[in-house]
């Protein structure tokens, strides 16, 4: 179903909620993950237009990249990586297209109306201007448990 999945990645808490979500959907379908993290500080912006060194908050993204792809790569999962630089929303869009991917994984921080006015939400950003499927993690929510019989939750193994 799910052939290639593009997982964006934020570089932080949000990603410890969505990467077991979707390693484990992988799993269980095949699919070849794409991580993708949008460094979008001032050099990664003005990258290319001025030829700038890459700079310490790029490279930093580049090694989180590889250490989670390393973790899903020792699992079995099929993963490749690619930091993308810019406006978070469009280069998403743009790597999803031309990667051939069919489905995007994404987390959600659950801001509300005025939060997301001023904030802004790369979800929406990404939800109105694509056909692409896209699946929303709550970030900050605990891996799935399974219940036990007395009725409490317990931890699956990691």
């Amino acid at each position: 179903m799910y052939k290639k999945i593009l997982v964006a990645l934020e570089n932080g808490r949000a990603d410890d909620a969505l990467v077991p979500h979707i390693a484990e959907l992988a799993r269980r379908l095949g699919s070849e993950l794409l991580l993708v993290h949008v460094a979008d500080g001032f050099v990664a912006r003005n990258f290319e237009q001025l030829k700038l060194a890459e700079s310490e908050e790029m490279r930093a993204d580049r090694a989180y990249l590889d250490g989670v792809a390393q973790r899903l790569h020792a699992r079995g999962i099929p993963v490749a990586t690619e930091l993308a630089l810019g406006n978070p929303p469009q280069e998403i869009l743009r790597t999803a297209e031309m990667r051939g991917c069919d489905l995007i994984a994404m987390t959600s921080h659950g801001h509300k109306m005025i939060g997301d006015f001023f904030l802004g939400s790369t979800i929406e950003k990404v939800r109105h201007n694509t056909m692409i499927p896209i699946l929303v993690v709550r970030a900050g929510r605990e891996t799935p448990a399974t219940p036990n019989p007395a009725g409490s939750k317990s931890r699956p193994a990691t």
